[in-house]
């Protein structure tokens, strides 16, 4: 492991990173503000476990296979792209429907929440590379057993990043408890989030591969 200045660096970086508004932050909002913060919360345990996926795959050298494959960087980038894009294209044409803040686990189906959430990250490549691009950067060049640091590195990562997505689902839920118009805008905040998962998804689509 990385001496201990290195490693508060490591975990100052991770969370500058995850207070960056993107589509894991829209999606643990949108979910908080509508069925409340269990829902949100669902929302980050299904990312975050979609990020231990990529931690995993970039320790045993998946990754590394992204960054210099054109083909499965290619095959792994339009799946995620049309995943976005269907979600964004749904939350478009998705029903007005009134906040549910007292929501529980017989009210929404956090399976659905979890396992959507869940893949958002894993048939996205990029986040793959940013684990491949980023990590390393703070593994000694001597250390014994990369991947085993690598390994535990991103397990730092992925548990520093709770308490941010928590506390964007807690700060959602607690705005829609308390904001009389969050419930008269929910119907025009589906559109505008279904434009954002549009925007990502093309985003990704025109993405090319880094090592080309």
């Amino acid at each position: 492991m990385p001496d201990l200045p290195q490693l508060v660096l490591f975990i100052a970086a991770g969370w500058l990173l995850n207070l960056t508004p993107g589509p894991d932050v829209l999606y643990i909002v949108s979910h908080a503000l509508k069925s409340g913060v269990r829902a949100g919360i669902v929302a980050a345990l299904g990312i975050v476990s979609g990020c231990f996926v990529h931690v995993f795959a970039a320790a045993v050298g998946v990754s590394a296979l992204l960054a210099t494959s054109a083909t499965a960087f290619t095959v792994l980038k339009w799946i995620g792209a049309a995943y976005l894009l269907w979600m964004g294209v749904r939350l478009l044409f998705s029903k007005a429907s009134p906040l549910n803040l007292n929501a529980g686990v017989a009210d929404v189906d956090l399976w659905r929440v979890y396992r959507r959430g869940f893949l958002t990250n894993v048939l996205n490549p990029k986040v793959a590379l940013f684990f491949l691009a980023f990590v390393p950067q703070f593994i000694a060049p001597d250390a014994p057993n990369k991947a085993l640091v690598f390994l535990l590195l991103g397990l730092v990562f992925n548990l520093n990043s709770l308490p941010i997505n928590f506390g964007y689902a807690w700060l959602a839920a607690w705005a829609a408890r308390r904001v009389q118009t969050v419930q008269r805008a929910m119907h025009w905040m589906d559109r505008a989030a279904g434009l954002l998962f549009v925007g990502f998804g093309l985003r990704l689509a025109l993405t090319d591969n880094p090592a080309h």
